[in-house]
């Protein structure tokens, strides 16, 4: 969760002693829900450090390679450069809906937005993420 919000390295590791931390002294309260409950602390986590460090806009320093249709892992490639091109909150939005499978109104909640502006984000970034797809995938 927190690689695909644009997290790396000790910024990964920080976040996750801070969620180790959180967990311990405000556990969720149905450990059925424990891992919703860490998908959406990480992704706070991740959308606080991208403010923190100005970082609002699109990744720089993601490594993703130049998508390649003809190989087999070229719609990942292309994905990753999508995820890595879209805002902190669409990316985000994203990332919950996609990865993580939140509903909508699950996702409004964790990110304290109404549905209506997470659909939004969801439309907007779907649109984005489609430039980055090979031709054949859009098919």
């Amino acid at each position: 969760m927190l690689y695909l919000n644009g997290l790396r390295g000790e910024e990964i590791e920080d976040a996750m002693q801070e969620i180790e931390l959180r967990a311990l002294e405000r556990p969720p309260r149905d450990v059925s829900s424990a891992t919703s409950w860490a998908c959406v602390v990480a992704t706070n986590l991740a959308m606080d450090v991208h403010r923190r460090m100005g970082r609002d806009d699109v990744l720089e320093s993601w490594d993703a390679p130049s998508p390649d249709p003809t190989e087999p892992t070229g719609l990942r490639d292309a994905m990753r450069t999508g995820l890595a091109a879209l805002t902190a909150d669409l990316r985000a939005t994203i990332v919950l809906r996609f990865y993580a499978d939140f509903t909508v109104p699950e996702i409004a909640t964790a990110m304290a937005v109404p549905e209506g502006t997470v659909k939004s984000r969801l439309h907007r970034a779907i649109e984005e993420l489609r430039q980055h797809l090979p031709m054949e995938a859009l098919r």
